[in-house]
């Protein structure tokens, strides 16, 4: 290095918007110059996302361009990699500066997560960066304060090599699978999907390691649909009127019943012929003199404490029902808002803070009491002081955070919502009260019940009150404005009734009912399946408990099913958010049960991501899990060698091709 030269500190972030806040909250007043900033201390650049990306086969020999049989497996043992085209420029620009004579020191500033460690760690790759300090900023907002804080705190770079070892894996994994098995599959079945769809030619099978999976759970609830069989069934009802108040109760065949476990119940409240209902009824009446007997009346509190916040697939769902948004449109807006200062990190996993954040949580609050619509509930929450024991609550677990914690606004830079877009504005507010529900009290109910025995068989009826909002009041929802489904009549009539009363019975009726089918995913549901490993759980609470692994990443999910939508695999439907699987999809879906049916398995699938975890915290070394991937590629890419299925597929094709009426060959539904 040459004497008397002055050093500088480089700063490297993912987009040129990002280096502008990363040079003010730094306040380095910079000079812009081609594809950087500079100050008389520090140069900023941006890498625009990725600039280097994986050769294909024909980059280690020409021959590899053409698909055969015969080359695959593909397995190296040494991956090439080069510079995407489009972006060489800017590459070139970052590379010169990363071996600048006068850099000391590089503060690495990509996105705080797996994929943004891979970006730089490409590029310091391909630039071959020796003699330098290398440092890691690691922040969850893009606050002043929040990026003086990261870069103050910024760690060694190697501190994040076990982070970077997942992150390669993870492109390795996605490359192998998709390389291999796109080819062999193509190879073997591509003229069959072709000649069926009268185009032709060979057709291309796109396979990968979560998007298979996911074209698997798609196709599979079609299926359900398609063959579900429709089951009447009838429950019997009682009315009495105790003090002049109607009150109707359902039959049940607890144990005890005569009909309890009897194969002429559908679940165990409602026969599955009338004529067996209509004869209950007969039985009841005669047996009782229509006359019921109080076993019980009750009333209890039940409280309901306010919901986890949001992590990105909690907020994707949200926005799907709300708005009618895909995730991929609900990713944007929450990327522009963190972007804008005005919410944290959004790629997260995480539905709760971390116990140094809970600490200065007063700090957003205050900036609330700024915004319009809910600035008068910050401000009572301040006031009252109802944020000093968050801590101690179950919105506070470091256990549960690995990168970063849940999306909550910062209180900040309230000025700059007026640049996001109608959408995106009510996308924040939906951030904004469910994080101020955290403060709140629980809503109250009051939840009344009455047990009777008629006949020895008994009738139940069971009614919810809503006493007191408390939370339910800023959520916002549609539960605050429910009405109770019952009248202070009904419940004072039931909780006079004493044990052992007598009562007349009105009438006894029969209700009608018919079971229904699976519900089709739509785009925010299939989200949180993918998030829970490919199970659909409706109840928030027990999602937040049982929440593992998944199929893919928060940070990947949304590009998941936009790919299978631009395949035409999937189609979605803009205004309902409802996700069907197109012929080709369904095509695609029986090529690859017949011969690679592991990918369509969501708890395998989701054991490779948990394997991903599992290195990026250095309990399972970048060789182990090497060592499977290869096995796992070459065991089915042998197997799918030998195979030949297209007289069988072909007649499923046929089976399928019946549900679907071609419009420009792309296979619609009816």
């Amino acid at each position: 290095m040459k004497a008397g030269l002055r050093l500088k500190s480089l700063f490297i972030t993912e987009k040129p918007s990002v280096a502008r806040e990363f040079a003010n909250a730094l306040d380095l007043k910079p000079s812009s110059r081609d594809g950087y900033l500079e100050s008389e201390k520090a140069v900023i650049t941006w890498c625009v996302g990725h600039l280097v990306t994986m050769s294909y086969p024909d980059k280690y020999d020409p021959s590899l361009k053409r698909w055969d049989l015969e080359t695959l497996p593909f397995l190296p043992e040494d991956y090439k990699y080069e510079i995407i085209p489009g972006v060489k420029k800017q590459y070139d620009i970052v590379c010169s500066l990363l071996n600048r004579e006068d850099i000391d020191t590089i503060y690495v500033c990509t996105d705080s997560g797996r994929e943004g460690e891979y970006i730089y760690r490409l590029v310091d790759q391909e630039a071959h960066v020796t003699g330098k300090q290398k440092k890691r900023v690691w922040i969850d907002s893009q606050t002043k304060e929040e990026v003086l804080r990261g870069v103050r705190e910024a760690k060694d770079l190697s501190e994040y090599d076990n982070l970077a070892s997942a992150a390669y894996l993870r492109a390795k994994e996605d490359y192998l699978m998709g390389i291999n098995f796109s080819r062999v599959l193509t190879l073997k079945y591509g003229w069959t999907l072709g000649n069926f769809m009268k185009q032709k030619r060979s057709v291309v099978v796109a396979v990968g390691r979560v998007m298979t999976c996911v074209l698997g759970m798609i196709v599979k609830r079609e299926r359900e649909i398609r063959s579900f069989v429709p089951i009447p069934f009838y429950k019997v009802l009682s009315h009495i009127t105790p003090q002049g108040v109607k009150i109707e109760s359902e039959w049940k065949a607890v144990k005890g019943s005569r009909y309890f476990e009897s194969k002429k119940l559908y679940k165990d409240n409602g026969f599955l012929k009338k004529e067996d209902a209509e004869a209950f009824i007969k039985e009841i009446e005669e047996a009782s003199g229509m006359e019921t007997i109080v076993e019980a009346s009750s009333k209890r509190q039940e409280k309901k404490n306010p919901p986890l916040l949001y992590n990105l697939a909690e907020l994707q769902n949200q926005c799907s029902k709300m708005f009618k948004l895909s995730p991929d449109e609900t990713l944007k807006i929450v990327q522009e808002l963190y972007e804008k200062k005005l919410v944290t990190y959004p790629r997260t996993d995480a539905r709760v803070l971390s116990s140094a954040v809970s600490k200065e949580i007063y700090k957003n609050l205050s900036g609330l009491k700024n915004y319009g619509i809910l600035s008068e509930t910050a401000a009572e929450i301040l006031d009252k002081k109802s944020y000093t024991g968050l801590a101690k609550t179950r919105y506070v677990d470091d256990k549960n955070i690995t990168d970063h914690y849940a999306i909550i606004p910062t209180g900040q830079a309230l000025n700059n919502l007026k640049s996001v877009s109608q959408t995106g504005q009510k996308v924040y507010e939906v951030i904004v009260r469910r994080f101020l529900c955290i403060f709140l009290p629980p809503a109250v109910y009051s939840k009344i019940k009455l047990v009777t025995k008629t006949a020895g068989e008994t009738f139940t009826a069971n009614f919810k009150l809503l006493v007191d909002p408390g939370y339910l009041l800023a959520a916002g929802g549609k539960e605050a404005k429910k009405q109770d489904s019952v009248s202070k009549e009904q419940t004072d009539a039931i909780l006079s009734l004493k044990k052992g009363m007598k009562l007349p019975i009105k009438k006894h009726l029969i209700k009608d009912g018919t079971t229904t089918p699976p519900k089709r995913y739509n785009s925010g549901s299939l989200i949180l399946a993918m998030e829970n490993a490919g199970q659909l759980i409706e109840d928030e609470d027990l999602r937040a408990q049982i929440r593992g692994s998944g199929i893919g990443t928060s940070a990947t999910r949304a590009e998941i099913v936009k790919k299978l939508i631009n395949n035409q695999y999937i189609a979605l439907n803009k205004k309902t958010q409802t996700v069907t699987p197109t012929l080709m999809g369904e095509m695609i879906f029986d090529v690859v049960r017949g011969s690679i049916h592991s990918l369509l398995n969501p708890e395998l699938t989701a054991s490779w991501e948990k394997g991903l975890t599992y290195v990026a915290e250095g309990t399972v070394s970048e060789e182990e899990y090497m060592k499977k991937l290869n096995h796992f590629v070459a065991k089915h890419t042998d197997a799918v060698k030998r195979t030949n299925h297209q007289y069988i597929l072909r007649r499923m094709f046929d089976e399928t091709a019946k549900y679907y009426v071609n419009k420009k060959g792309k296979g619609e539904k009816e």
